[in-house]
């Protein structure tokens, strides 16, 4: 079983494994007008079904994507063929974007035999492996997945108002830094720009090797987190609405540094919250 991340070729070889579900979690940012449902329609993995973000969410919540509750999710994963003692792999249509929320999210609900395919759907076009159309199949699963009690994972904005004060958690932000600098507008109207007082930019792309696409190795992860302070305090990570946070979430675990809380809201709530403060540069 794999933990974190599997190789283009490692997936080729697995592919058709009977206790193997790959799953594409691609999603793009409201600027992107892109659709992902029909992106995949028109070219996918062959054998992947869709895991919906957006759908497989909290849909009482006015944030995006929030996390779903246990039934929701059990549900969800019904749908999509998921079983008890399954080896999930992971992608994203843009290499390392969507994929790892998906990955934090299994996690969250209790499923560790999960993974993100490295460099995603681009890779695995990169090295000459075909792809398949249509809607994809769903195989109904010998023992239906159930969700374990969630873990203390997550984290509210008032507890990070609470943090600027307490400094208890080191609060790092995978958006980009000019977004974290405030430097340029948020792609979700209505947000303020700028960052969580105190906390620290590493942006997502800073794990990904520019030019083979790839997560970077353990060590040079290490490194980047190290820069930022990581390893004084425990950690919280967040980005716009929770999607690349979990991306700092997974190379934490590839880097074998200590299991972070996300903020679920990250700034799609703090930004738009008119009683929280801001910093920017």
């Amino acid at each position: 079983m794999s933990h974190t991340l599997v190789s283009v070729n490692w997936l080729k070889d697995h592919l058709y494994d009977a206790n193997i579900i790959l799953l594409d979690a691609s999603y793009h940012l409201p600027t992107a007008k892109r659709d992902p449902d029909t992106e995949f329609v028109q070219q996918h993995i062959p054998g992947a079904v869709r895991f919906d973000i957006e759908e497989i969410s909290d849909q009482g919540s006015d944030l995006p994507h929030m996390l779903p509750n246990t039934e929701d999710f059990d549900l969800a994963m019904q749908n999509v063929g998921m079983g008890s003692g399954m080896q999930v792999v992971i992608y994203d249509s843009i290499g390392f974007f969507s994929a790892a929320r998906a990955w934090w999210m299994f996690r969250y609900f209790g499923h560790y035999e999960v993974a993100v395919l490295d460099g995603g759907l681009p890779a695995w076009i990169a090295a000459g492996y075909t792809t398949e159309s249509g809607r994809g199949k769903v195989q109904p699963p010998l023992y239906p997945f159930k969700s374990k009690q969630p873990p203390d994972w997550t984290t509210t904005a008032e507890h990070l108002l609470e943090n600027i004060t307490s400094n208890e958690y080191l609060v790092i932000d995978a958006r980009a830094n000019s977004r974290f600098r405030g430097d340029v507008a948020e792609p979700r109207r209505g947000l303020r720009s700028g960052h969580i007082p105190g906390s620290v930019n590493v942006p997502f792309n800073d794990l990904i090797d520019d030019e083979s696409g790839l997560f970077k190795s353990a060590d040079k992860v290490r490194e980047r987190f190290s820069r930022e302070g990581v390893g004084r305090a425990p950690v919280v990570v967040s980005c716009g609405s929770g999607v690349t946070a979990c991306v700092l979430a997974l190379g934490l675990e590839i880097a074998g540094l200590a299991e972070p809380k996300l903020y679920d809201g990250s700034w799609s709530e703090w930004g738009g919250r008119g009683d929280l403060p801001i910093e920017t540069g």
